[in-house]
């Protein structure tokens, strides 16, 4: 089994190509082998290609994606608080959407039964309904386990 494979800068494409055990087929094969090659070097001009021929059965080289931030999402975990979509009305009536986020806030809430500080990222409604219920109650109607923040 031969693989030929082209590298498009980040992204690698590899194409398979089967060898047959009879001559005649495999001079046929070797000739079309040539022209994909040629077609696939036109299709792709300016871009390196080399060819890796391999013995074993070996699965094709994944393509990754572009690595991307992790990005806290803008959600309270006590109260289900997320963003609003709303309108921007101008002076024209043209109306564009905005969103309305929550009032989060990143707050060290003592934890009595743990005995020690648990940081957290809370709406301001969360920190009103935590200081008047305690943390304990507020976290187990919400189904939140606090020995693992």
């Amino acid at each position: 089994m031969a693989t030929i494979t082209a590298t498009l800068g980040p992204v690698m494409v590899g194409v398979a190509v089967a060898k047959s055990q009879n001559l005649n087929r495999l001079s046929m094969k070797s000739s079309r082998t040539s022209t994909e090659i040629g077609s696939l070097a036109s299709e792709m001009s300016g871009m390196k290609i080399s060819s890796i021929t391999h013995f074993h059965n070996s699965a094709p080289l994944p393509i990754s994606a572009p690595l991307h931030p992790i990005v806290a999402r803008r959600i309270c975990p006590f109260t289900g608080k997320k963003p609003n979509k709303a309108n921007r009305v101008s002076h024209s009536n043209h109306r564009t959407i905005r969103r309305q986020f929550v009032n989060l806030q990143y707050k060290k809430i003592w934890w009595e039964a743990g005995k020690r500080y648990v940081k957290l990222r809370l709406s301001t409604k969360a920190i009103k309904t935590i200081e008047k219920n305690g943390l304990d109650a507020v976290a187990k109607k919400a189904g939140i386990d606090l020995s693992k923040m």
